[in-house]
Formats: C-alpha cells, structure tokens, sequence
C-alpha cells in the first residue's frame, strides 16, 4: 500500500455513501463481490498492469456472458444469443447464481493459487463449487459454459496466460532484449532497466500490443507523434519540467504521486477504477443488471487501454525520467529533491531520483505513453458515457504521517484529495505520475488524449451488444452537472 489512510473510503456528500477497500459481502451484490475477490487476487499475486486489465476484463465478461442468458436483447461476445435461457428461468436468483458460477471459473483460471478464497466465496453464496457440468439446461451449467465459451477464447489471446507461446505464464514471446543496462546508457532515447535491491528489472510484457482487445482495431487506429529526441532543447525541457516539479513538491502533490502510484491497496490503476466503478454502484443503487453492465463496459475500456499502451510502450521503447536526468546531467548538479526527509537541495545528476519506494524508483517499462493516464481517461470516459454525466463526487482522506516514502512527515497534517468529476480524477491520475518523477509531460496528455476514445469506443460497442440504442445512456451528457 503506498499510502495508510486514515479513512480509506471514498464519501459521497451527505448522501453518506461509501466505499471501503475491504469486501463487504453481506451488503453487495454478486457482481461486486466476485469484483472485489479478484481485486483481492490481484493485491496477493501482484500481476503487472496489464495483466490486471485482461484478468479483470476476463472476469466481468465471463459474468455478462452467463447474465445475457437471462435477457432480450443482450448477445455475448463468444456465445451470440446461443445460451438464452426461457423466460421462466428469468429471475434474480438465477442470475446470481449463473454469473456467480461464471465469475468462480474465471477467478479460479485467472488465479489458480488463490482457490481456497473463491471457494470460499462460492459456499458462503450457497453454491457448490464442485458443480462443473456446462449444461445448457441447467442454470450453474449455463454459467459455467458460458465461462468455459470465454476462457476458450482467451487462452488463445496472445496474453501467453497458459505459457504456450513461451514457457511461464505471461512470459515474453517477442524476443525483447532492453539496449541499455543498469550500468550503461547505450542509446538515451531508449528504457534502462534498473538494478532495484540487487535484481535487474524486467520491461513487464513488452508483447502486450499483439493481445487480442475488445473494441480497438490496432495499436496504430490512435497515433501519437513521436517523443523527444536526445540532442534536441525538446528532450532537455521535458527532463527540466520533472526537475521543477521534484524541487517544488508541495505535500499534497507528494500525496498525489503517492496515492494513484498503484491503487489505495496494490490494485493497480485497472484495479483502481473498479473501487471507482464501485462507488459509483452505490451511489447510483444499481441493480444486479446494470452493475453487470457497467463493470463489463469499464473493463472494457480497461482491457483496450492496456493493448494500446503497451504496444506503444514497445514500439517506442522509450526513456524513463531517471534515465535522461542522469544522462543530461551526469556531470553537474541539479537543484531536485534531494531523499526521503531531505528537501531540495542542489545534487550530482547522476544521483537524482523520483519520488517514489525505494523498492519502486520506476516501473519495469518503458515510459511512452503513460498508462496512469491511458487507464484512467478510458475508465473515466466510460463511466462518464454510461452514467450519462462526468459527475464522481468521490474523496479520500489520507492521513498525517502516512507516506511510505517519507514516513512520519508527510503529509504533515491530513490530505483530502476529492473529484468532483470522473475527468477530475483521471486527470490527478496522470499529472500524478509526473509528480513522482516517472513521466513527462507528452506521456501524460497523449495517453490521457488517447484514452478518452478508447474509452468511448468501448462504451459504443458494449452498447451494440447490450442491444441497446448507442444514445440510450451517455448521449445527452449534463457535462455541467457537476
């Protein structure tokens, strides 16, 4: 967890609604309980970004697959319209159990080391998690071959899941080797793994672009121009800019870098919006049927947002901050923030780093475009497009002392951080990343740029398999009903 938080719930004016990290299964409904088990997968096993993206998207579509059985109109992504079931099997009951049985066979594919926890979940639902037949004539049955239909699909993906591609689960099947080394910087245009506690970082899933997506057409359907080139006063400003911020760092913004570095609890920015998306369930009382709708659409937006900006990540292959500070500056001092507990004051370059754990300094990948910012502009378009409006209203409050980088200081006295809207919240996302000294400024507007359509295109076509008119829900937006 980056940050201890005095109150880690996300609070809705005097509604008095609110969100809490930790399950509470009594009081959700099935699809947000099954959301916050994998989130809870997620948190123990650690996966990288984009991993989570596909685990979560995997998941809520093997729960909208097994839910379109029990509607009019709606058509699965692998089934069509092929498990719909009689009107007389149409009730809550069934749904619960159909997507809770989907939901259980994708937790247990996704996360086999975690089964004891989704059995445990399955039996406190009243549901018999040896109950494997995919039968079309049953209402557990439906659910889990309309799992089975969804996994089948996704094994063969590109995601390299099962280690087929190359031994290892989602290990690298492209051949990517970094040029430069922890040591060296051959080429200071290009990623520079790290040597973090004695291990040499490795560029997380530098195949991801090839991953099958949901609505994108190609990594090249959204293009970005080209990043600054070393020589040029254009990749000199970019590496000024993270310097400025690094000498100028306020408490909040240190807060900021801190809190969205991977979600409130190690959920990762895919993970992060699901605990938004959350919120915005209990905001809005969303029945069963909507919230299958509405964390399938997200997750979505999510799954494309990480083949996108993977494939970006690998086409450009392209510095981090710390790389190009230490190489602009290796022979002189920069004026930065200088430690945990230091201030600013005047350092060699090449000893500059950002603000982040030690254990972090920066991710495993290349910087070009920011995920932060991809992940949450598409999350935030697409919550924004479903809702109809851009209105969040969601808050944290972190606490005096609860920094993991400075701890017992920073912040000095408590931090509120509040979104009035879904826009306001991607947009602290990205700038965040920029506080923390692990992007520049084009990797943030460019991703958060391309996100939005991302997000949109995906809202659009979950619309289409909704069978529902594209204008029904986020066409008439109150854009200042904030």
């Amino acid at each position: 967890m980056n940050l201890r938080l005095k109150k880690l719930s996300l609070t809705l004016g005097l509604a008095g609604l609110a969100l809490t990290a930790a399950p509470s299964f009594a009081a959700d409904n099935v699809v947000i309980q099954w959301n916050n088990a994998l989130l809870e997968a997620i948190r123990v096993t650690h996966p990288g970004p984009p991993i989570v993206a596909r685990a979560l998207y995997v998941g809520h579509t093997c729960m909208y697959e097994a839910w379109a059985a029990f509607d009019d109109e709606a058509r699965g992504t692998e089934t069509g319209k092929s498990l719909r079931l009689p009107r007389s099997y149409r009730n809550e009951a069934n749904k619960r159990q159909a997507i809770s049985y989907a939901a259980y066979r994708a937790a247990v594919d996704l996360f086999p080391t975690q089964i004891a926890s989704f059995n445990a979940l399955m039996t406190s639902l009243g549901y018999d998690p040896a109950y494997v037949a995919q039968d079309r004539n049953t209402v557990a049955g439906v659910g889990n071959l309309a799992c089975a239909t969804v996994l089948t699909a996704r094994h063969a993906d590109g995601s390299n899941q099962l280690g087929n591609l190359n031994p290892g689960a989602y290990s690298d099947y492209s051949g990517y080797v970094p040029v430069n080394s922890p040591s060296t910087i051959v080429d200071p245009n290009r990623w520079q793994p790290l040597m973090i506690n004695g291990n040499t970082q490795k560029f997380i899933a530098p195949f991801w672009g090839q991953v099958k997506p949901f609505a994108l057409k190609s990594i090249a359907q959204y293009a970005v121009k080209p990043p600054a080139v070393a020589g040029t006063p254009a990749y000199k400003k970019q590496a000024d800019e993270v310097l400025a911020y690094s000498a100028n760092l306020t408490d909040r913004e240190k807060v900021i870098a801190e809190y969205w570095a991977d979600g409130p609890s190690s959920e990762l920015p895919p993970g992060h919006w699901n605990l938004f998306s959350q919120f915005v369930s209990k905001r809005d009382n969303n029945s069963l049927d909507r919230d299958v709708k509405m964390f399938f659409t997200v997750n979505a937006a999510l799954m494309d947002a990480s083949v996108w900006t993977w494939g970006v990540k690998r086409q450009y292959d392209y510095v981090r901050p710390v790389t190009a500070i230490h190489y602009l500056y290796a022979a002189g001092n920069v004026n930065a923030w200088a430690g945990p507990n230091l201030g600013t004051q005047s350092i060699p370059g090449a000893n500059w780093r950002p603000y982040q754990a030690a254990n972090v300094v920066t991710p495993p990948f290349a910087e070009y475009v920011s995920g932060h910012s991809t992940f949450s502009a598409a999350a935030a378009t697409a919550l924004r497009q479903f809702t109809g409006r851009d209105k969040f209203g969601g808050s944290v409050t972190i606490a005096s002392g609860s920094s993991r980088v400075e701890p017992g200081t920073v912040p000095a006295a408590n931090v509120v951080l509040s979104w009035p809207t879904f826009t306001a919240a991607a947009d602290e996302a990205g700038i965040s990343r920029r506080f923390g000294g692990i992007h520049f400024l084009d990797g943030d507007l460019e991703g958060r740029r391309v996100g939005k359509s991302i997000g949109k295109a995906a809202y659009e076509k979950a619309q289409q398999l909704f069978g529902e008119d594209d204008h029904h829900e986020g066409e008439h937006e109150h854009e200042h009903d904030d």
